[in-house]
């Protein structure tokens, strides 16, 4: 079959030699045809041809190699430095790709992503700066005659990363920077429907100069997945995804005790205390309540206010978010973007259906918008009266769909906002920051924001509970790949 090519905004992606191993692009030994399809239209843009096992088999041999007699582990980590800043430079020489591809695969608005891509370039100067500070060799003295002891921090070895749809870029960088960083070689899955910026940063790697094997890239389905992290050369699995996938993959790693680092979904709770300022909390709970039209796992889905400032709460955030223009995501105008694809929307309409018909409240949208006859488009959706007991309370749904819940006091409110098994994000409105920081510290989950919003690149995130095991970001992720080694001199 002959793989044609669109393009998105400019931006050509590789279609038949879609696969980089030890060094070099190659094509697909199999036969299976994935599409790309832009979701604003329902077009597809690229069409390429899935990896199969053995092909994910090849990579992993040429990871292996190059963690177990190649240069990569063994350079210094300023030396490894190097290399990640000037995977930075050419990163950032590329940004307006990098979030056109964005727009153009997920369908998130052109503003949003033209400003969150500078994560991807920021990452690697991050890891790279870190590698000519970090202390891999601590020098101390044991407590055993005082002998001198070094205790060093290693590569974890041979890493797989199997990443997500919603924000493809952006969270395979989170694990190749730092992986990268502390000396690891890698086999990386991004999702088989958002390749193409995938593909830019497989190139901006090759133009680095980065040795053979050291990066392996292969966008594929759940069999070469699953394939890949069963895989006896793997030493860590790295994902972002669902919960229940992220389950799975902690039975597979338990198997061999492969180590294992998880970020998986969460279930956010916006708490509004009696002080708070309204007009203030729109400014961040508008955006992001429903950011990447609400897939995000950090979305702040649940909005928790005092009974008696309900009323004014939902009048106010009902106005303002029937003021966000849903439409082409690539106009500078528009606020909400389509769903990446049709089974999400089925997935965000079946949700609404199973809260209203649950008794829940529908305060806003709930439907595909009247204008908008081709593309995966919801409207952004509010709803009222929510209980605990109730599904959209409980699940990640994944859409631009928020649950308003009103609470008694304090104490009920940080029961209903930990009432959950997920512990991602959240945040905490009030005027009194050191009040907000006592809730924080009440609120069971990886981050919370003090009046706002903020995940920040230089900062650890991940979650409690079932929202995931390990950190991404700051020091923490790049300590995600290592392990400690104690040498004694005796």
């Amino acid at each position: 079959m002959e793989v044609y090519l669109k393009t998105i905004s400019g931006i050509k992606a590789r279609g038949a030699a879609g696969l980089f191993i030890d060094g070099e692009w190659r094509p697909s030994s199999g036969n299976v045809v994935l599409d790309v399809v832009t979701p604003h239209t329902e077009e597809t843009v690229l069409q390429y041809i899935e990896p199969t096992t053995a092909d994910m088999d090849t990579a992993v041999a040429a990871a292996r190699r190059a963690f177990d007699t190649g240069p990569w582990p063994r350079m210094t980590a300023p030396e490894r430095g190097v290399y990640l800043k000037k995977v930075g430079d050419l990163l950032k020489a590329r940004m307006p790709e990098l979030a056109a591809a964005w727009t153009g695969q997920v369908g998130a608005v052109i503003g949003f992503t033209n400003k969150a891509s500078y994560q991807v370039p920021g990452l690697f100067h991050f890891y790279g700066d870190l590698c000519d500070s970090y202390k891999f060799i601590d020098e101390r003295i044991g407590s055993m005659g005082g002998n001198r002891v070094r205790v060093v921090k290693e590569p974890a070895g041979v890493v797989a990363a199997v990443t997500p749809w919603n924000a493809p870029l952006v969270l395979l960088v989170y694990k190749v920077a730092a992986a990268l960083a502390a000396g690891c070689t890698m086999v990386c899955k991004p999702s088989p429907e958002t390749p193409i910026d995938t593909h830019i940063l497989a190139e901006c790697l090759e133009e680095a100069g980065l040795p053979k094997g050291v990066f392996n890239m292969l966008p594929g389905g759940r069999e070469v997945g699953d394939h890949l992290i069963r895989h006896p050369g793997i030493d860590k699995i790295s994902f972002t995804g669902s919960t229940a996938a992220g389950k799975h993959i902690a039975g597979v790693a338990a198997e061999r005790l492969a180590r294992v680092s998880l970020e998986l979904g969460g279930k956010s709770a916006a708490m509004i205390l009696d002080d708070a300022d309204i007009d203030h909390v729109l400014k961040s709970l508008v955006p992001y309540s429903m950011p990447i039209t609400g897939q995000v796992c950090f979305s702040l889905t649940r909005v928790l206010v005092s009974k008696k400032r309900k009323a004014e709460f939902v009048d106010a955030y009902t106005s303002a978010v029937s003021k966000v223009k849903v439409g082409d995501p690539f106009e500078a105008d528009v606020g909400m973007g389509p769903l990446a694809m049709q089974r999400q929307l089925d997935r965000v309409l079946g949700y609404i259906e199973k809260g209203k018909s649950e008794g829940a409240t529908l305060a806003l949208g709930g439907g595909r918008p009247a204008d908008l006859n081709r593309g995966y488009f919801v409207e952004p959706t509010i709803f009222t009266e929510v209980e605990p007991s109730m599904t959209i309370f409980k699940e990640e749904i994944f859409g631009p769909v928020v649950s308003i819940i009103d609470y008694e006091n304090e104490a009920d409110m940080i029961a209903k906002a930990n009432d959950t098994s997920y512990g991602l994000h959240g945040a905490v409105y009030t005027q009194d920051p050191e009040r907000g920081f006592g809730v924080a510290r009440e609120y069971r989950a990886g981050s919370i924001a003090i009046n706002g919003m903020a995940v920040d690149i230089h900062m650890p995130f991940g979650g409690f509970k079932q929202s995931g095991i390990g950190r991404d970001g700051g020091i923490e992720g790049l300590e995600n790949y290592t392990e400690t080694k104690a040498v004694y001199f005796t």
